[in-house]
């Protein structure tokens, strides 16, 4: 490994940590910064962990271009507390620094946002409330503040927003989170198999087939756990449809931001189907159950292959009629057309993942970059659009929508003609590989999900590190308001539609 500054690995990779380049500082810092400087690389997760009498720093690039991921690590004495930021360098990384900041006291010179992302602390470190964020302090006789949250009219999520505003135009948003923040990362190190395969599809509920997606695949690189391929397609069909559930769900909500009441009624029932068809396949209408490591408990038969085909069929045809209806509507056009736009130039910046990034023309997918499961067989393209606004990202549900149906029949097909092992039962007493990492990611609904860990001397997890999307575009969502009218920020944020417990973790 001499000279050596990064590993590559592909998705679900595992590989010895001590295979892990470490790099003194400046030459990590000189690294990372080329190789984000690079369109087609973004960022897939930076963390620091404490291995007693030294802080141990990971930093994954993904290479899209090239369907790998280079990883490199800098450590630092457990007495030292300072380095210098990269974020002025790449802003995409400053949520990282600020996490590794909040967990770990170290100050990043020079980062222009050394901001809490879920706790705040005093200057000797004593831990304070959620509800002291540092938001931006002015003194005006023209601009005014407004407060909304943490909690809100609807059956939703806390988050605190606070907009500076110029009469009715936001000027500036900060978001303040945390109140969601449960310790789930510590909870996978204490638990067994089990527990943790059911802890993983409660990180955030409305992904709980892509979350555990992430999870099986990891825990099956380090404790080289075989699975079939027919499995392999059985974990896709699953994805799609949390995709299409979830994307159909969002229209409607989207469609009762604007009052178009059709819309949000038919969208309603058409999801409702769509989460019943999981529940007549394994139990569960979000899916809880359906994929396990090294096996399923509900392998796919031919009856739950007829009954998927033929509510896609309808509920796909119904999907699309009600869909052209409300993107040629020009009540609603006028509520989403040109209204929370993210430039491509702010989502490279910011290292934008999923919808968020593929609406502004950046094509990221992890079905193509970096595929997993049975995309590894499926030469999958992403949907991009161009403009960056409240339609695109609507538009993009739309017809990603479209795709999920026409591959979940596709994949039936496959399945049915495949020679098919018997399907393993779940595997949850594992043994992993010790002194190892992985990195394991899936193109969940929202975007790129990401669950990486780390072993020990005697294969126990010593490390579990989850990121979600939303870790990345909540600053979009702060982005897309600016210069909007106050009452089009309902639209924008359910637009992008962000996960506050995914965040939080």
């Amino acid at each position: 490994m001499e000279g050596k500054k990064y590993i590559e690995v592909s998705n679900s990779q595992a590989v010895a940590i001590k295979d892990i380049p470490l790099l003194d500082y400046d030459d990590f810092y000189d690294y990372v910064v080329d190789e984000l400087k690079i369109d087609t690389h973004h960022c897939l997760n930076y963390y620091c962990v404490d291995f007693g009498s030294r802080l141990w720093f990971v930093c994954c690039i993904a290479c899209d271009e090239l369907n790998i991921i280079r990883i490199c690590s800098h450590e630092l004495p457990k007495g030292e507390k300072s380095l210098r930021s990269i974020t002025p360098e790449c802003f995409q990384l400053h949520i990282f620094e600020r996490e590794i900041h909040e967990n770990f006291r170290i100050h990043f010179k020079g980062h222009p946002w050394l901001k809490p992302v879920r706790s705040s602390f005093k200057n000797d470190g004593t831990k304070l409330h959620v509800d002291a964020y540092p938001f931006l302090a002015f003194e005006s006789e023209e601009l005014h503040e407004v407060g909304v949250g943490p909690i809100h009219a609807g059956i939703i999520e806390p988050g605190h927003f606070r907009f500076i505003c110029h009469g009715e135009k936001v000027l500036h948003l900060e978001i303040s989170l945390g109140y969601q923040h449960r310790g789930i990362e510590q909870l996978f190190v204490k638990q067994n198999g089990l527990q943790r395969t059911i802890l993983t599809e409660s990180v955030a509920g409305d992904t709980a087939v892509g979350s555990s997606i992430a999870h099986a695949q990891l825990i099956e690189s380090l404790a080289d756990l075989p699975i079939p391929e027919s499995l392999m397609i059985e974990r896709c069909i699953g994805l799609e449809l949390e995709r299409f559930a979830i994307h159909i769900g969002d229209t409607s909500a989207l469609c009762t931001d604007v009052a178009y009441q059709l819309g949000q009624v038919v969208n309603e029932a058409l999801r409702t189907t769509i989460i019943n068809t999981t529940q007549f396949w394994c139990g569960n209408r979000f899916g809880k159950g359906l994929v396990r490591p090294g096996g399923s408990n509900y392998p796919l038969n031919e009856t739950v292959v007829a009954e998927i085909r033929n509510i896609l069929k309808d509920s796909g045809n119904r999907y699309i009629d009600m869909a052209d209806r409300i993107y040629t509507l020009p009540t609603v056009l006028s509520r989403f057309d040109g209204i929370g736009e993210l430039t491509p130039e702010q989502a490279i910046l910011i290292g934008a993942v999923g919808m968020a990034a593929r609406s502004t023309s950046l094509g990221r997918d992890i079905r193509k970059s970096h595929p997993f499961q049975y995309f590894n067989q499926y030469q999958y393209e992403p949907v991009v659009l161009t403009t960056g606004d409240v339609l695109a990202r609507g538009m993009l549900r739309y017809e990603e929508s479209k795709k999920s149906v026409s591959m979940v029949n596709e994949f039936c097909s496959i399945w049915e003609g495949m020679a098919k092992e018997d399907t393993p039962r779940p595997v949850y007493d594992y043994g992993l590989k010790p002194l190892s990492f992985a990195i394991s990611v899936v193109e969940a609904w929202r975007g790129e999900l990401c669950h990486s860990a780390i072993t020990d001397e005697q294969g126990n997890l010593a490390h579990y590190k989850i990121k979600d999307p939303s870790l990345h575009n909540w600053m979009a969502l702060a982005l897309a308001v600016r210069n909007q009218e106050i009452s089009d920020f309902p639209v924008c944020n359910k637009s992008f539609n962000l996960s506050y417990c995914g965040n939080d973790i």
